[in-house]
């Protein structure tokens, strides 16, 4: 009950249109309001922030997942210090900022939405309303961490929700993505988003060559006296997301003809003044003075429309090298200085490039050179050496104890030298063998390319982890073979090979009718199921496609290839990464995006799995102009239009199968089609989509699809080359935090 209520006076309770829960004493008087306590959701109306006078300070929290309402990983805060700004953190106890929106004033949306701020005595209170009283607007925190404003537009009896904005949705909103001094550029395509402030230099330069902006930028001046000193200035930087706030200052500032001279001069009478920006701060369009003092963080270019400019403090040398006065006019540079600079810089990335590279070599040469002198020539050497501790890198490595171990001789023997006619295949980690051993046993031997992505923890997680796996749907792991720098993976010998061979092979798919790609599919799905909730650990693959999927003998598939999966203790369902790894067109969009890896990143795998089966078709088969982006575009757009015409998408093998099967055909693409919806939360756990495509459960209209890296903005040329041919390797990139 909440304080000072007295049950015995008498009591009501309201719940009014506006969502809001009103609890009344027998006076009249309110006592208590649901919208002083959110949970998820702020609804119109509702006051977010800062009460001065109770002390209270609002803040949403976000649902363990769609369906389960437990306390999540996220929540939502208004920081009221400097100029407010909202704040996303992640945790539960150590709460690490993970995404800032811009400092107040905010962006209005003149047709949608209008919103109201406080900040008096009072508190600093944050609320909106919509100009439409037909429109319903809600700002929800998902289960993912993404903060999402979702409009509800009721017309002739039907309505929806309906996303019209999302944050975080690119790296360069992720806090602090390029580090301290450091600005980050959503627009930069083909080169690294992270840039230095003006005055400023990367901390770490190799780290920044290799794309990680995370360690920030430091003075180029840290010792000189000028850093503060007569001569100073600024550097503008046009439309960017303002820095962190925090420790910024409102200044007031005598109307002028210029205020932003009058805001830089106040700015350079203190020494510890880093930055100012001249700002509309209200309804009546005054502009005031914001200044910063300390550290710069969280800049972020907004593009040509939007943002504010900021004025970035720099000494007399910086500004006489690079300078743009307070009026934007950038000043002529010596060309000869510029590709002095340029050449320079080239060189020193190079050469920092190779020693790099060098001294990795170095490193993993000498392990392997502790690993060879380890080695004996029977299979089982390390075994009976070291019981089930591997000499791994410094140090040893407990392993499963059915996990065996072959010797390089014993693994040549079996494939002949590695013989060309005994190769299967080849992926992004390495090529594939057939082999026999001298029991007559048939192998398949995965060996590790030197040049290849993967390397001793990829390496290490798939021998350990396939070890602990035992399902019928999984790929059995016999040994492994570490021995004079190679590093090799034997499994167990599948007839059929892999289910790309079959599938997209005119003459090989004519033997898979309607039951077996059925069986196929509902193998492969009691197979993640088992990964996900029915084994010891929960575990998420993290790059399912065809050519991960072996057939054996009578056609059932096993999913193989475990070097990039993930594997968790407890109800942990996922997390994030700063190393995406997987393939173009399988991946969900949260996880190619801002690295969000999850159960759902999976299914949304299958999703695409499964329409690849049903049709025949490689995912990302239509790359002219004129087609659809890839093969879920293709499946939706024909399903919109009616659920006769999808059948067109039908593998034209199945043409005889079609009418007679017409209802099971129609099931799978529709439990395709939820499985890939583009909101992770939208999409059915993989109990569920088994369950669907049984027939044992109701299938529910699907939402939008995911239709990501077509022609998507953080691309480059290769990378979209490679999503429309028909290789299917997988790709590792490395996303800074």
């Amino acid at each position: 009950m909440p304080m000072g209520f007295n049950a015995s006076a008498g009591a009501a309770a309201q719940l009014f249109d506006s969502g809001n829960l009103v609890l009344f004493h027998g006076g009249g008087g309110m006592v208590w309001q649901s919208f002083d306590h959110p949970t998820d959701t702020i609804l119109q109306g509702m006051k977010f922030g800062l009460n001065r006078t109770t002390g209270a300070l609002s803040s949403l929290t976000s649902w363990r997942s769609s369906d389960d309402p437990g306390t999540g990983d996220y929540s939502l805060k208004l920081d009221p210090r400097g100029s407010p700004q909202l704040f996303l953190v992640k945790g539960t106890t150590r709460r690490e900022p993970y995404w800032r929106s811009a400092p107040w004033p905010w962006k209005k949306y003149p047709h949608v939405y209008n919103y109201t701020f406080e900040n008096n005595e009072a508190g600093v209170l944050f609320s909106y309303h919509t100009y439409d009283p037909s429109v319903t607007i809600r700002i929800l925190l998902d289960g993912v961490g993404i903060l999402k404003p979702m409009a509800w537009h009721e017309r002739d009896g039907n309505g929806d929700w309906r996303e019209f904005w999302s944050a975080p949705k690119l790296r360069c909103d992720l806090y602090a993505h390029c580090g301290e001094y450091g600005s980050c550029d959503p627009l930069r395509v083909n080169t690294f988003e992270c840039s230095c402030l003006p005055g400023y230099e990367p901390k770490n330069p190799m780290e920044w060559s290799l794309r990680d902006g995370s360690d920030g930028c430091v003075s180029k001046r840290v010792n000189s006296s000028s850093t503060c000193g007569e001569g100073d200035g600024f550097l503008r930087l046009e439309h960017v997301k303002l820095p962190d706030s925090s420790h910024a200052i409102w200044v007031d500032v005598l109307l002028s003809s210029s205020i932003d001279l009058e805001c830089g001069k106040i700015c350079l009478s203190n020494c510890s003044c880093s930055a100012y920006a001249v700002v509309n701060a209200n309804e009546e369009k005054k502009m005031l003075c914001l200044q910063w003092h300390g550290v710069l963080v969280d800049t972020t270019n907004r593009g040509a429309t939007d943002g504010y400019d900021l004025y970035v403090r720099v000494d007399a040398v910086e500004l006489a090298r690079r300078s743009t006065d307070l009026d934007g006019l950038p000043k002529r540079r010596s060309m000869v200085a510029v590709m002095g600079a340029s050449v320079t810089a080239a060189w020193f990335v190079i050469v920092s490039f190779y020693l790099v590279l060098r001294r990795k070599r170095q490193v993993k040469d000498k392990a392997n050179s502790r690993r060879s002198d380890q080695s004996t020539d029977g299979s089982l050497g390390y075994r009976e050496r070291m019981g089930n501790e591997l000499p791994i890198g410094s140090g040893t490595r407990t392993y499963h104890q059915d996990l065996r171990f072959f010797s390089l001789s014993s693994i040549s023997a079996a494939t002949d030298d590695f013989s060309p006619a005994h190769k299967l295949g080849h992926g992004g980690f390495g090529v594939v063998y057939k082999g026999q051993l001298p029991d007559g046993q048939e192998i398949a031997v995965k060996v590790l390319s030197k040049n290849s992505g993967q390397g001793t923890e990829e390496f290490e997680n798939e021998a350990e982890l396939i070890a602990k796996l035992q399902h019928r749907n999984l790929v059995k792991l016999l040994g492994c073979c570490i021995e004079h720098h190679q590093q090799m993976l034997v499994y167990e010998y599948l007839a059929n090979r892999s289910l790309d061979s079959v599938l997209f092979d005119e003459t090989r798919k004519v033997s898979l009718d309607w039951n077996k790609r059925y069986n196929i599919m509902v193998g492969i799905a009691r197979g993640i199921l088992y990964l996900h909730q029915d084994s010891r650990l929960r575990v998420i693959h993290r790059d399912l496609k065809t050519s991960n999927i072996l057939l054996d003998a009578d056609m059932n598939p096993k999913i193989s290839d475990f070097g990039t999966a993930r594997m968790f203790k407890g109800d942990l369902l996922g997390d994030r990464t700063h190393r995406i790894v997987g393939t173009y067109g399988y991946m969900s969009p949260e996880y190619a995006v801002l690295g969000h890896f999850s159960t759902k990143s999976d299914v949304f795998s299958f999703g695409v799995v499964l329409l690849e089966i049903i049709s025949g078709i490689r995912i990302n088969a239509f790359c002219e102009e004129d087609q659809p982006q890839n093969l879920i575009g293709h499946v939706w757009e024909l399903w919109k239009v009616d659920t006769e015409r999808v059948m067109q998408v039908v593998d034209p093998s199945l043409e005889d199968e079609k009418e007679k099967r017409f209802e099971d055909i129609l099931r799978c693409i529709q439990t395709a089609l939820l499985c890939v919806q583009e909101k992770a939360d939208d999409r059915p756990d993989m109990l569920a989509v088994l369950l669907m495509l049984n027939g044992e459960r109701t299938l529910p209209p699907p939402k939008q699809p995911a239709f990501i890296f077509r022609e998507h903005p953080l691309m480059s040329e290769q990378q979209e080359e490679e999503q429309c041919s028909i290789n299917q390797v997988t790709i590792t990139m490395s996303l800074s935090r």
